[in-house]
């Protein structure tokens, strides 16, 4: 693709904008087009109501982001975000309301893994020895196992507490898929890179400000700055091939809105689908079974494996009392039947609403409103706190492909001038927003290499 090319990406997550950014800086002439009124896709705010009436900033879902994910603290940067400023930097710690559990000391590894292990509250010492022959093993086989195992077989050597208290909450926060079913390889691959990458690696970032604010409207505004254009209220109903790997846009806009802008061009020398797995895959079917479509099967192989993807939902609860303050901005909580809640934020220590906590359920399976009632519930028992009034709960049904052993994601590039980017297409990572921006990055660099090829 030549310098000067115009580049048409669908979605304005992070992924999109993350391919946005890089198009750009490739010098590619950008237009970035968004079905919804607000960028950030599947980690974005949204408004609330606290229980007196003021306004509340709240998210789709409680983020967290680890010191390893460099791609998202460069774009952050390069776009004007200060991640000193905008994220709180604490020590990997999965803590229990009484104490219990790991805290990792500020130490380069793995001096920081060693010392956080013999020093965890709760733990007996059969306990650490087996965590730390296991993960010496893991180490040893340079972090790899067969791709067909599940965390839980991966951990076998590893006491009932360690699942319990360490395993289970890691990898339903980093893979969003219990240890029974989630892939043994990629919980690897997430360890290794968190623990091992260097000192601060393994640390939490939390965010002090929305997901919006975090990197999507600064990427908007960056992208403005240099020619670009993102579009909201515009939905891409169809994609059609064109001569020479140009593709035209059928593009409808939501009437309904305040921004209304057309689309500029219809036609595009290169297009990246940055929009969620089951929209990229309509897209894509609808153009193999065009009659006569060239490509027709390579067309409809790629829909067929995005659309073969499973979904885990997080269902994030917000709650609110006056005056409460947790011991630490996040605490670990023991999920079991009727508790489900994995982890705690306390937004008052985080953005300053003060009295507002945010409940994680991870691979959330219950409806709404009993989700809501058994967290609520849950914070009384395990907290100890006054009843807590709800804010809003927010259940998003897809917000993560299910990462299960084996699995066969959908590839980078998809037909002559199209592209896809988004935490689901082919790497090593689960769907983090890491995986995301990394996927936006390399758009670029696979159309280079087709290219050439």
């Amino acid at each position: 693709m030549q310098v000067g090319a115009n580049v048409a990406v669908v979605g304005a997550g992070w992924a999109g904008m993350a391919a946005a950014i890089a198009h750009t800086e490739a010098g590619h002439n950008v237009t970035v087009l968004e079905a919804a009124r607000t960028l950030g896709g599947r980690a974005r705010a949204v408004p609330g109501v606290l229980p007196d009436g003021a306004p509340a900033t709240l998210d789709n879902g409680q983020h967290i982001l680890i010191g390893a994910y460099t791609e998202s603290l460069r774009l952050m940067r390069l776009v004007g975000v200060n991640p000193d400023a905008a994220l709180l930097r604490l020590p990997l710690t999965l803590q229990f309301p009484n104490g219990q559990g790991l805290c990792l000391p500020d130490l380069p590894p793995p001096l920081d893994a060693l010392l956080g292990i013999a020093r965890a509250k709760g733990w007996s010492w059969a306990d650490k020895l087996a965590l730390l022959r296991t993960a010496t093993a893991w180490q040893l086989r340079g972090f790899r196992c067969d791709p067909g195992t599940s965390v839980a077989t991966l951990c076998a050597p590893l006491t009932p507490r360690l699942m319990a208290e360490f395993i289970d909450p890691l990898c339903v926060s980093a893979l969003n898929t219990p240890a029974t079913e989630a892939s043994g390889q990629v919980f690897l691959r997430v360890l290794r890179d968190s623990l091992f990458s260097g000192r601060g690696g393994s640390n939490l970032l939390l965010p002090r400000v929305d997901l919006g604010r975090l990197f999507p409207q600064a990427a908007a505004q960056w992208l403005a700055q240099r020619g670009g254009q993102v579009l909201t209220g515009q939905r891409v109903q169809a994609l059609q091939p064109l001569a020479g790997g140009r593709w035209g846009l059928d593009c409808k806009g939501d009437t309904g809105g305040t921004d209304n802008t057309s689309v500029p061009s219809a036609v595009f020398d290169h297009v990246t689908l940055a929009c969620p797995s089951w929209e990229a895959a309509r897209l894509v079917a609808d153009v193999g079974q065009a009659p006569g479509a060239a490509h027709a099967s390579t067309a409809s192989a790629w829909a067929a494996c995005a659309g073969a993807l499973r979904f885990e939902a997080i269902t994030t609860v917000y709650a609110h009392g006056p005056g409460v303050r947790l011991p630490q901005p996040m605490l670990a909580l023991r999920s079991q039947p009727g508790q489900p809640a994995q982890f705690v934020f306390d937004r008052g220590q985080l953005d300053g609403q003060h009295g507002l906590l945010a409940f994680v359920v991870s691979a959330s399976q219950g409806d709404r409103a009993t989700t809501e009632q058994q967290v609520l519930q849950q914070a009384t028992v395990q907290l100890g706190l006054p009843p807590l009034q709800p804010v809003q709960t927010v259940v998003e049904k897809r917000a993560t492909f299910a990462c299960t052993p084996g699995l066969r994601r959908p590839a980078m590039q998809v037909l002559p001038g199209l592209t896809a980017c988004g935490d689901y297409v082919d790497g090593p990572y689960p769907a983090t927003l890491e995986g995301a921006v990394l996927s936006g990055t390399a758009v670029v660099r696979s159309v280079g290499e087709s290219a050439t090829a």
